[in-house]
């Protein structure tokens, strides 16, 4: 049997710093090779093969393993996004923490508060612009609350994400900032987080704090089950239901709860393709995520939960009676969904990357169409009703009754 430690010590460095072997009993094995760049992003894995005769002489394996090294060249280093651009920017003792909350990638509070932008415009009254104040109030709080999840979620992550690559770099984790700094920097965000949840009535701001408890647990669940994802999307797609109270006070469960339902399965859309992008990695430190159980079958999956959402929210353009520029934008949604899905490359990291990015527009295009068929809708006629004067009544009756007496 073929002893890998046997192997020069020269060959073994070259090969990177993840090795498996397969059947040696086999006509060929494979060795798969993880090169080691700083910008981790780019990595990829190599396979090399080699025939089985080749085994009984040790000096040609380290030979042919020395003929594909790692390649010598600097990767190519993605351009900086505007967020990142200007973190960047600012001066060095706040990018850490600013890099804490994810200001350089935005994508996550657009995630955030696209269904608070939803639940809004089916709760504004037809042929009416949503309340503009209340957009930014919940455009201000995706962005706050956001980063605090992140902050809650480095935290409780600080010593698996060293053993992650894409998240290695992090600042607690690369000790940027220490445990204590961040807890106090988490205490500022909730602070601010609350101040702008007073912004709403009563109603909303009680059922506000009830999802704190989802987004301190959540960080916690992908050790348990399978399904974090669907944990982060009972958060994530909590302002479902804040958008509608926040505009009336109460909530039209009837509307917002397949809303909360639509949410939750685009969460489980774009919240497994970014899993993607770490299931290696996490199958060796034994976290869990639909990635890792849904492994090939990961577009089926999708397809199903893509299917859910477009119908739980054509329901709700049905119940608050919808017109058709909603529905046509359901028609966009939809096949931006398929063509995420069908051209998914779920081993190619920067293709899940993409792909998960890309949910802006569909949370975008939701949101235009809900907008467009409200404003277009015929608005509705005000049934005025009288208050009835029971002493009116008896007058009444009573004329009517001597006018048909015989004279």
């Amino acid at each position: 049997m073929f002893i890998m430690s046997r192997l020069p010590l020269a060959t073994m460095s070259c090969m990177g710093r993840r090795v498996k072997v397969m059947s040696l009993a086999s006509k060929e094995f494979r060795l798969l090779v993880r090169t080691d760049h700083s910008d981790r992003t780019t990595n990829r894995t190599l396979a090399v093969t080699i025939p089985s005769p080749s085994l009984l002489n040790t000096s040609d394996i380290s030979k042919r393993l020395l003929l594909v090294p790692p390649p010598l060249n600097t990767p190519p280093v993605r351009p900086l996004t505007l967020a990142a651009s200007l973190v960047s920017s600012l001066p060095s003792p706040l990018q850490p923490y600013l890099r804490l909350a994810r200001l350089d990638k935005p994508i996550g509070s657009w995630l955030l508060f696209w269904p608070c932008g939803w639940s809004l415009c089916l709760a504004t009254p037809a042929g009416q612009l949503p309340d503009l104040k209340l957009l930014a109030v919940f455009g201000v709080g995706a962005f706050v609350m956001r980063g605090a999840g992140c902050t809650i979620n480095d935290m409780w992550d600080r010593d698996i994400d060293k053993a992650v690559e894409r998240t290695r770099d992090r600042p607690i984790t690369s000790g940027q900032v220490t445990l204590f700094d961040a807890l106090v920097f988490l205490g500022g965000q909730l602070g601010l987080g609350l101040l702008i949840l007073l912004e709403l009535n009563w109603y909303s701001v009680l059922l506000g704090a009830a999802s704190m408890g989802l987004v301190v647990t959540y960080p916690v669940m992908k050790r348990f089950t399978y399904y974090p994802q669907f944990v982060l999307g009972l958060a994530f797609n909590w302002g479902a239901l804040l958008g509608w109270s926040a505009l009336s006070g109460t909530c039209n469960w009837s509307v917002v709860l397949p809303l909360y339902a639509a949410g939750i399965s685009w969460t489980m859309i774009y919240d497994t393709i970014y899993a993607h992008q770490d299931k290696y990695d996490d199958v060796i430190i034994g976290m869990k995520s639909t990635a890792i159980k849904f492994g090939d079958q990961t577009p089926v999956c999708l397809s199903c939960f893509a299917t859910t959402m477009v119908l739980c929210l054509l329901y709700c353009g049905w119940t608050t009676g919808q017109t058709f520029p909603f529905y046509l934008s359901l028609l966009g949604v939809g096949g931006h969904l398929a063509h995420q899905i069908v051209t998914l490359d779920i081993n190619n990291r920067d293709d899940c990357a993409s792909k998960f990015v890309s949910n802006r527009w569909v949370g975008l295009g939701v949101f235009l169409g809900i907008l467009a068929g409200t404003l277009v809708k015929e608005k509705e006629q005000e049934q005025v009703t009288e208050k009835v004067n029971l002493q009116d009544v008896v007058e009444g009756v009573a004329r009517a009754v001597n006018m048909e007496e015989p004279s």
